[in-house]
């Protein structure tokens, strides 16, 4: 069976964040294989909102200040949005001051601190 490529890179470009999230994990459940590396389809993933001037235009970095006093909830938020395992994101999420995300339109990155600031995290947004 033949793919077409550049047809399913269109269809992964068109998901959420979330959907994106959901996809690696179902890939590292089927395959036996776990991402210990951002995922690139990730960071496509963020380019698909419909922004308008300001701010939407530019692209920002999602930085993870503290993770507060729920440590493993901003750990288990880090692995969702990233697509690390467990040692990676812990140990980021243990360093802070790191990027979580990089380059991401405003909404997107607007989602992704909202999402880690909910499990308890410090979460600053800078231009990338």
């Amino acid at each position: 069976m033949a793919v077409d490529l550049d047809n399913l890179l269109d269809q992964i470009g068109g998901l959420t964040l979330t959907e994106a999230a959901d996809l690696v994990k179902k890939m590292e459940d089927k395959f036996g294989i776990s991402t210990a590396a951002p995922v690139a389809v990730a960071g496509a993933v963020a380019g698909g909102g419909d922004a308008g001037g300001g701010d939407d235009d530019k692209t920002f970095n999602v930085v993870l200040k503290s993770f507060g006093e729920k440590k493993i909830d901003v750990i288990k938020a880090v692995r969702e949005a990233t697509g690390l395992g467990l040692k990676e994101a812990k140990d980021m999420v243990e360093k802070g001051g790191q990027a979580v995300k990089e380059g991401l339109e405003k909404a997107a990155a607007d989602e992704l601190k909202g999402k880690l600031e909910a499990a308890g995290a410090q979460v600053e947004l800078t231009p990338a």
